[in-house]
């Protein structure tokens, strides 16, 4: 069992955090989401564009969907897979890290 420092701690969390946005928002990645989910742009009344996303089909196409259209959901599977990465495969941390590294980026960006 590796020994978790806080550092190690803390490219966790933020690998997790970007792997996430990436896979539920991130328009490169909409290839993943397009066979579950129709997203489509409003104009509200003050001009501002809302989001609407529709889950497509039924049965096991409806539930991964509904897993991709909740970032919630995503970040619980997002954190397995790098915990996972980071457990079973100590050569991942750098691909960890990198993540990690545009995640804080991503933090300090919405910041600014």
């Amino acid at each position: 069992m590796p020994e978790l420092s806080w550092l190690h701690l803390v490219v966790l969390v933020l690998a997790s955090f970007r792997l996430t946005h990436f896979i539920v928002f991130d328009e490169i990645a909409s290839f993943i989401r397009t066979p579950f989910l129709t997203t489509t742009h409003e104009e509200d009344a003050n001009g501002q564009m809302i989001q609407q996303i529709e889950v497509k089909g039924t049965g096991l196409r409806r539930w991964i969907g509904k897993l991709l259209s909740c970032y919630w959901c995503v970040g619980i599977w997002s954190s397995i897979l790098v915990v996972a990465l980071y457990w079973f495969f100590p050569g991942s941390f750098i691909f960890l890290l990198i993540l990690a590294v545009a995640g804080a980026a991503a933090v300090i960006e919405t910041k600014i």
